[in-house]
């Protein structure tokens, strides 16, 4: 008995469910490569702005000038010039307010860069979600699926006197195209999944950091009673 082994003859040769397996575990596999590749570019569009935004941070440019600078493109500020800008405004406002302690003005600071971090960890962490899903449950659909067309192949047999290898292997290799495809899903979710999660995570240490510096900086100032520059001042 000869038997085409191909994928798309597995499929249109599997019964209904086994068929609904693959089709959920191909859309699946698809949105989750759209996601790792959207993931991976936008991570890395995130890492250049932020080597960019650290040089010009300490090249020494004045403070108002830089958040001026950064107040023309509010809208699309990410990373840590997103925690600069809104760490600078706060302090901005809070320090025109006469009588305001420092330690206030700072404190005020520090939680208006906190926020804002948040914001960006949100939009870093996008989608992950997903992956991880796809990465702990393709097995299991895949899985599923084989058992029951497993399950169909050999109830089949109960009605055929002589069973041979050759009537019972087509049904169970299609079954398990479900496990494969299942794992096909899963595998790069999961290794996407992880190698983000440490990337998201050592963006953040770097965001903490530069929040601690900022902070630094910024108390100097206070207790300088450096001046902002009206410039600055007209960009709240």
């Amino acid at each position: 008995m000869n038997y085409d082994a191909s994928l798309l003859n597995y499929f249109f040769h599997a019964g209904l469910v086994v068929k609904g397996v693959m089709l959920i575990l191909l859309s699946a596999s698809i949105f989750s490569w759209t996601y790792i590749l959207q993931r991976y570019f936008y991570l890395g569009d995130i890492k250049k702005s932020n080597k960019k935004f650290e040089q010009t941070f300490w090249s020494g440019e004045d403070l108002s000038k830089l958040y001026a600078s950064s107040s023309r493109n509010q809208s699309v500020l990410t990373g840590l010039e997103a925690i600069f800008h809104a760490g600078f405004k706060e302090f901005i406002r809070v320090r025109k307010q006469m009588g305001m302690k420092n330690d206030l003005i700072i404190e005020n600071t520090k939680r208006a860069m906190k926020v804002a971090e948040m914001r960006e960890q949100d939009k870093l962490e996008d989608h992950l979600s997903f992956l991880a899903i796809v990465g702990s449950t393709s097995p299991y659909i895949g899985l599923f699926g084989t058992v029951w067309g497993i399950m169909q192949a050999f109830g089949a047999l109960a009605n055929v006197q002589q069973a041979t290898i050759s009537m019972v292997a087509p049904g169970i290799a299609e079954a398990l195209i479900a496990t494969a495809l299942g794992l096909f899903a899963a595998i790069p979710a999961v290794i996407a999944y992880n190698r983000y999660v440490n990337a998201i995570n050592q963006l953040g240490g770097r965001f903490q950091a530069f929040q601690e510096e900022l902070v630094n900086i910024l108390n100097r100032q206070s207790y300088q009673a450096a001046p902002v520059s009206p410039q600055a001042e007209t960009m709240e």
